[in-house]
């Protein structure tokens, strides 16, 4: 993750329209990664895992629920409110490879690929190969097509909004979005968007055997998911 990225999610920050917003999107992950589990004793990786306040969730699907997050505020914040889950320990990137290697059933990287560069993107699927145990997975998940677009955007946060009964909220909010930090740095710096063929290739040359999941975790549709598993175990 680009320094200006890792800044920005290590600091306050607004991308969620109000409360309603920020609670129905960690809900529906939740659930969608709760339905990628594989076993109830499953090691499960939330890798990128943000404020992940539906954790207990996917934890009572699995036997283990390591969530990892490069901002240390944010895995200092979650850590605190999440204390009291036995299934559930808040891990560093390097403490989750030097303590989980060869352990990992699941993997998830939801809404992540954006915001890495080429080198550490190469670095993450690296971690991966470490992680998975045998007949493990690696899921990327809301990785953004080349043609993504902020009407996208838009079309998708009001369409969510009315089904979930924040429509008012997410239309006020957008003007505050627009000139928000976040939308800012975007200008600025970037988001990192993948073509279905180039990403499963990029996997494929990192020795996974990749496939196009469906659908994708969250809301937005327009964006894409993938599931891969390691041709070989590493040595």
């Amino acid at each position: 993750m680009s320094s200006s990225w890792l800044e920005f999610w290590n600091g306050h920050h607004r991308i969620y329209v109000n409360e309603v917003h920020r609670r129905v999107h960690y809900d529906r992950v939740a659930r969608d990664i709760r339905g990628l589990v594989p076993s109830p004793t499953a090691v499960v990786v939330d890798w990128g895992c943000g404020d992940a306040l539906a954790a207990a969730d996917v934890a009572g699907a699995c036997g283990e629920l390591l969530l990892c997050d490069a901002a240390e505020n944010t895995r200092l914040r979650v850590a605190e409110r999440l204390k009291g889950e036995p299934r559930i320990r808040v891990v560093a990137p390097d403490e989750l490879i030097r303590d989980h290697a060869g352990r990992v059933d699941l993997m998830v990287v939801n809404s992540v690929l954006q915001y890495l560069d080429a080198p550490s993107l190469a670095g993450l699927l690296a971690d991966a190969r470490r992680l998975l145990a045998p007949g493990g997975s690696l899921v990327i998940a809301d990785v953004i097509p080349p043609a993504d677009d902020l009407v996208g955007d838009v079309r998708n946060l009001l369409a969510t909004g009315w089904r979930h009964g924040f429509f008012l909220a997410a239309f006020s909010g957008l003007a505050a979005t627009f000139f928000s930090p976040y939308r800012k740095l975007r200008a600025q710096v970037g988001l990192a968007r993948h073509a279905e063929a180039d990403l499963i290739a990029r996997l494929q040359a990192a020795g996974f055997k990749a496939e196009r999941l469906h659908p994708n975790l969250g809301f937005d549709q327009r964006r894409m998911a993938f599931r891969a598993r390691l041709t070989q175990q590493p040595t």
